[in-house]
Formats: C-alpha cells, structure tokens, sequence
C-alpha cells in the first residue's frame, strides 16, 4: 500500500468518526471538476452521449471498444460537467442546454472516432449511445442527427494534404507543358535546320 492510500484511509475513518463524510464528497466533486477541466483544455474534441438504459454488460463493451479505438468514454454528473466546462478554456455556453438527463463524455484526439464508435455501436442492434452534442475546434453540433456530419468530416491532416494536391497540380501542368512544348519547339527548330 502507498502512503497516499494510507492517507486517504486516515481520512474516511477520520470523517467516519466526526461525522464529515460531505466535506469528503465535495473534496471528491472538486477533483472530478479539476480532472474534466483538464480534459478539456487538452481535447479540440469530445462528444456528450446518453448512455442511459444500457446494461452494465452493455456499457462495459462500449468502453471496451472505446478503449481499443483510443476514445476516453467518462461519466460525469450534469452539474459537474457544467462547472468544468465554465471554469475550462473556451466558449462551452451553447452545451449546457444538453446537459440534462445522463451524460457521458469522449474524449478523442481524432474528432471523428467517437461518432464512428457511436455508430458502430448501435449497428449491433442498441438505440443507445444517443448523441447530444459535440464540440470540434470551437464547433458545436447538437442532436444525434448530427452523427453522420460528425463522421464526414475529414481531419485536418486529410485536408491539408487536398490542398496542397490542389496547390500542386496547376504547377505540375505548367511544368509539363513547357517540358512538351520545349520538344516541340525542338523538333521545330531540327525540322528548319534540316530544309
């Protein structure tokens, strides 16, 4: 056992004995307020779902492929997820309004991965998880009528590389064409020498 276990031990006996088990609970809220702002501040992207009337059994296999495809699926309570996103980095107003009933967050780097596990999900015969709404780079999207413009959208990387094949292409035919046209003008010039 660490000290900080033993620590936390002598403190739920402590408050056992005086009494103070709320002071514990709101220790415990600040933390998970503390954690989320975090994630916050740390993800473009992530996705409020409703999970609600899942099985244990189901929510255990959407974590599990959530894990596999690298997307943090947390629970968090309504007024904690709204306090976080208050004190968080950014402009979150718009999502409070779905912040009712059960909520909960993914996290994922690529922004795209949620909606796809969301989908997955409910091809293998589940209603649930429902989409209330996503935040992507300062873009929200409200509604699980979203999801299939949540999994069209393409990364930054897959649209930095379009423009530059657009930025490429112009340049590669001119070059192609004084290349073509630089023999023709050649074989012009060979043809008049010859006669």
């Amino acid at each position: 056992m660490t000290a900080e276990h033993d620590k936390d031990t002598a403190q739920v006996a402590e408050a056992a004995t005086n009494g103070n088990f709320p002071e514990l609970i709101e220790n415990d809220k600040k933390a998970v307020i503390e954690e989320l702002i975090q994630k916050f501040n740390e993800n473009n992207a992530f996705y409020i779902a409703d999970t609600s009337t899942l099985t244990v059994e189901k929510v255990n296999k959407l974590r599990h492929i959530c894990f596999k495809k690298g997307v943090e699926l947390r629970v968090a309570k309504n007024t904690l997820i709204r306090k976080a996103l208050e004190r968080a980095e950014g402009n979150y107003e718009d999502l409070y309004d779905v912040l009712a009933g059960h909520s909960a967050l993914m996290f994922s780097e690529k922004a795209t991965v949620p909606a796809n596990v969301i989908k997955d999900f409910r091809k293998e015969g589940n209603e649930k998880p429902l989409l209330k709404a996503a935040y992507i780079d300062s873009a929200i999207f409200k509604g699980d009528d979203q999801l299939d413009a949540l999994i069209a959208l393409k990364s930054k990387e897959q649209l930095l590389g379009e423009v530059i094949g657009l930025l490429q292409s112009p340049a590669q035919r001119v070059i192609g064409a004084l290349q073509s046209g630089g023999q023709k003008i050649a074989g012009l010039l060979k043809t008049l020498e010859e006669r």
